[in-house]
C-alpha cells in the first residue's frame, strides 16, 4: 500500500476545489479525466513539485467515488 503524503494546505485546496468545481464536471468525466481537471485546477492556484503532483494524483484516484458521492449529495 502507497503511503500518500500531502500537506494539510494542500488537501484544504483540493477540497475547496472539488466544492467549487461543478456538479456535472464532478459527475460526467471519467476517472482520469476527473483527476487530471482537479489536478490542473489546484496547480493552477498553487504551484506543486512532482512529488505531491504524484501524491495528489493518487490520493484522488482513490477517492473518485467519495467525490462524486458528495457531488450527488450536492445536487439533491
Amino acid at each position: 500500500m502507497n503511503i500518500c503524503l500531502i500537506n494539510s494546505k494542500i488537501l484544504r485546496q483540493l477540497w475547496s476545489e472539488v466544492e467549487q468545481t461543478q456538479t456535472s464536471t464532478l459527475v460526467g468525466l471519467s476517472d482520469p479525466d476527473l483527476v487530471k481537471q482537479l489536478v490542473g485546477q489546484l496547480d493552477s492556484k498553487q504551484a506543486l513539485s512532482s512529488e505531491e503532483m504524484n501524491s495528489v494524483n493518487a490520493y484522488l484516484f482513490s477517492r473518485t467515488q467519495l467525490i462524486r458521492d458528495l457531488a450527488f449529495a450536492r445536487s439533491a
